[in-house]
């Protein structure tokens, strides 16, 4: 049951970020720099690497948070969602915003990028302690 609820998370943490990509499309891809076709759509939007890496690494931040939480004791869906947004605010957007402060990326990246860590996680953490 725990490798469903893991995997469950993190299909719905990807997802999320489908959806969060989606809006923010026109401002991540200035903000980032990434190449743009003709079409003006990534370059790279073909390649399934990427949209892979993200499902795995989705799931391996689920797995990891399923075993915190069980260890911590978070059984609820509102502990699970407010620990979520605590661990993709105090835990990893500031990874993501020293990463991209020293590699002088923008603020509105940092924001981006941020964001998606932030509510992908709570969305993850929601998940875990529905299922």
């Amino acid at each position: 049951m725990g490798f469903l609820s893991v995997l469950a998370a993190g299909v719905a943490g990807f997802a999320f970020g489908a959806v969060w990509y989606t809006v923010l499309a026109s401002k991540w891809m200035a903000a980032s720099g990434v190449p743009l076709d003709e079409n003006g759509a990534p370059a790279n939007r073909s390649d399934p690497i990427p949209y892979i890496t993200s499902l795995l690494g989705a799931i391996l931040v689920a797995g990891m948070m399923r075993h915190v939480f069980q260890l911590s004791a978070i059984d609820t869906a509102g502990k699970g969602l407010l620990s979520g947004l605590g661990i993709g605010l105090f835990l990893v957007s500031p990874w993501i915003a020293t990463f991209y402060s020293f590699g002088a990326r923008p603020k509105s990246l940092i924001l981006i990028d941020g964001g998606y860590a932030t509510f992908g996680c709570a969305v993850i953490g929601l998940v875990l302690t529905l299922l």
